[in-house]
């Protein structure tokens, strides 16, 4: 059985807009090198 990783262990980026971190998420795996948000609002707002 897989280990639980902690929040903390996880990668984290800044968002383009509003400055603050964000966590990696896994429906990001894919895409990650591509995230430049951390949310909806931000990546409209741009």
């Amino acid at each position: 059985m897989a280990r639980m990783r902690k929040k903390t262990d996880l990668p984290s980026k800044t968002c383009a807009i509003c400055g603050r971190p964000f966590s990696w998420r896994k429906k990001w795996a894919d895409v990650w090198d591509e995230v430049r948000y951390c949310s909806e609002r931000c990546r409209r707002a741009r």
